[in-house]
């Protein structure tokens, strides 16, 4: 037995002991809320029975399958967009019902260091979807049903586009056409991935599994950190794109909850000042529940389980987004 999943059985065998310390939240403001993917559960609505269902705190097996979902979405985008083709069959495989991606084809950079910043994130993303695999075993969900199309007006990174007023009623998107267009696409997810991680950090209780959660994060943010960048030195001959940024930004914060954790690239009333690191007043990154995530992924406010980018839904327990009204 490796190392690895070693720590896994082990992992397991703790988590009857974890769950009677840890399975539920404390009430809060008299509402008893509870986590399941993410979804805030009042008292007043469902049923007892469901309430307690859902009160319970994810395993770390959970957490980091959520992670798998997320991982397998970026890198069958970038690879895509870099190679022309989707993921090995090898890294599809897993526990749950494995999808089909739709969509995707080779982006014709003509810009070298976009196309190499990109072919620098695909390998990353591709990496970090083998070592999730690898660290749960036979515990790794497979690949979900993914879209990222970029013909289809009704498609996720269009129905995306229009949430941000980038394309109108009838008009596709298409992530693929530029390398411009490419940079937006990229951005859609980038920031996501950062706060999904930061959010996840503190329900990880075994510390080789948040030692791991923490390397990614650190490897999504600067991801984040260069497709920000990129996108803000081209504003400089194309502001459109700043623009641009800012309002797929508002559109995934007017998604995710009532609280605003989003920033786009510039500064808020001056598009000339540079915000290529979105932080609160304390120069900390924000974070989002996994419930957070979902309603920017399933493009909705609704608490669902599939839509968007995840048409079918991901694959795990943590598969439900927020309600907000």
């Amino acid at each position: 037995m490796t190392d690895t999943n070693l720590t896994l059985a082990l992992l397991e065998s703790r988590q009857q002991k974890l769950e009677k310390r840890r399975s539920f939240f404390k009430n809060v403001g008299g509402l008893s809320v509870g986590l399941v993917g993410g979804t805030l559960l009042s008292a007043c609505g469902g049923s007892v029975h469901d309430a307690v269902a859902q009160a319970a705190q994810p395993t770390d097996t959970d957490i980091l399958n959520f992670a798998l979902n997320l991982e397998y979405l970026e890198a069958q985008f970038y690879s895509y967009a870099v190679f022309g083709t989707g993921l090995s069959a090898s890294l599809l495989g897993g526990a749950g019902t494995q999808g089909t991606v739709t969509g995707g084809k080779a982006v014709p950079f003509k810009d070298p260091l976009v196309a190499q910043y990109a072919k620098e994130i695909a390998q990353d993303e591709i990496a970090h979807v083998g070592f999730l695999r690898k660290a749960l075993g036979s515990a790794a969900v497979a690949m979900p049903s993914i879209d990222i199309g970029g013909t289809d007006p009704n498609g996720a990174f269009s129905n995306a586009a229009r949430a941000a007023g980038l394309v109108g009623a009838g008009q596709a998107f298409d992530p693929y056409a530029s390398d411009e267009n490419f940079l937006l696409g990229a951005f859609i997810f980038e920031d996501v991935g950062v706060t999904a991680y930061k959010g996840a950090s503190p329900l990880i209780s075994n510390k080789t599994f948040l030692e791991a959660a923490a390397g990614i994060l650190a490897a999504e943010a600067y991801h984040a950190g260069l497709v920000r960048t990129v996108l803000y030195t081209k504003g400089l001959t194309a502001p459109s794109l700043r623009t641009a940024a800012g309002a797929i930004s508002d559109a995934r914060d007017s998604l995710d909850n009532a609280t605003d954790v989003d920033q786009g690239i510039t500064t808020a009333g001056d598009d000339t000042v540079s915000n290529i690191v979105p932080l609160d007043k304390d120069g900390i990154a924000f974070s989002r529940t996994p419930g957070d995530v979902l309603n920017i992924v399933y493009l909705t406010k609704e608490s669902v389980t599939m839509g968007g980018f995840f048409p079918k839904g991901a694959n795990g327990l943590l598969n439900m987004s927020t309600a907000y009204a």
